[in-house]
């Protein structure tokens, strides 16, 4: 079976992360999405194949190599991504950087956490965070959160749903939640208008994005401690067309890849 909506679903929804607590949760999932577990098992399979195929691709470049040799990360440690749907995806900058490590830095063996929410805010991250710092104990927070932030909804969508001073604030909280972890900062990704108002989904739901909300979020978060990927370098504004998907806000597996390609490379200490 074929279906683009359910296969989209099946990429950025995953219940299990919201209501893991529930019995049964698990062998769930695939009935909510109206799948055979075999259906459901062979998406997902694809969507890891497609991260696995970008790691490998990424790894043919020997400058890159040597960044993901020289990584600070140590043995044993635990590294949580947090996020949004860019980072829930089944084929994101996360899932991909976890696949670059197993393949090039297995010794280190990383437990590698990805904590991405979809259509999450700060706010909402905020709120659930304390037992996910407790429950998790993370080395490295690598936080992607603001580009529901910047979301505007309705007709005539006058501001964000998140204003951009209560966004860095909810950040910080976050930070000073769990002070005992290295915290790496990635922000929210520049969008195409264009796309993005054309796309149907977003038209009935409401919802747009402005590449000037996203820049004023971005040069608010500069201010933070500790390495910063700024995807208003990596991607440009109006976003690289190659880096931006269909619907103009969720990258494409060569924008993941570029959003490794920068974090490696920041985390190394290179500009």
């Amino acid at each position: 079976m074929s279906n683009p909506t359910i296969e989209t679903w099946v990429q950025y929804t995953h219940l299990d992360k919201l209501y893991g607590y529930l019995p049964g949760m698990a062998t769930a999932l695939p009935a909510v999405f109206g799948l055979s577990t075999a259906e459901y098992d062979e998406i997902r399979t694809r969507f890891a194949e497609q991260a696995e195929a970008a790691a490998r691709d990424l790894l043919t470049d020997p400058s890159f190599v040597a960044t993901v040799d020289a990584l600070p990360f140590e043995s044993e440690q635990t590294v949580i991504a947090v996020g949004d749907s860019i980072t829930d995806d089944l084929q994101s900058w996360f899932e991909i950087l976890r696949r670059v490590l197993d393949q090039r830095r297995p010794e280190l063996r990383l437990h590698m956490i990805n904590q991405g929410l979809s259509a999450h805010t700060t706010t909402m991250v905020l709120r659930r965070w304390p037992a996910t710092a407790a429950a998790i104990r993370p080395d490295w927070v690598i936080c992607a959160l603001g580009g529901n932030d910047v979301t505007r909804v309705g007709p005539e969508p006058a501001f964000p749903q998140v204003d951009v001073s209560h966004s860095i604030a909810n950040l910080r909280r976050m930070q000073a939640i769990a002070p005992q972890a290295r915290w790496v900062w990635i922000t929210a990704a520049p969008v195409r208008e264009e796309r993005v108002n054309a796309h149907q989904p977003f038209q009935f739901g409401g919802s747009t994005w402005r590449n000037a909300d996203i820049c004023a979020l971005a040069e608010g978060m500069r201010a933070f401690d500790g390495p910063l990927i700024d995807l208003v370098t990596t991607f440009d504004v109006p976003a690289d067309p190659a880096l931006q998907g269909a619907d103009g806000v969720h990258p494409t597996v060569a924008g993941q890849a570029a959003i490794v390609r920068a974090l490696v490379e920041r985390l190394v200490g290179r500009p």
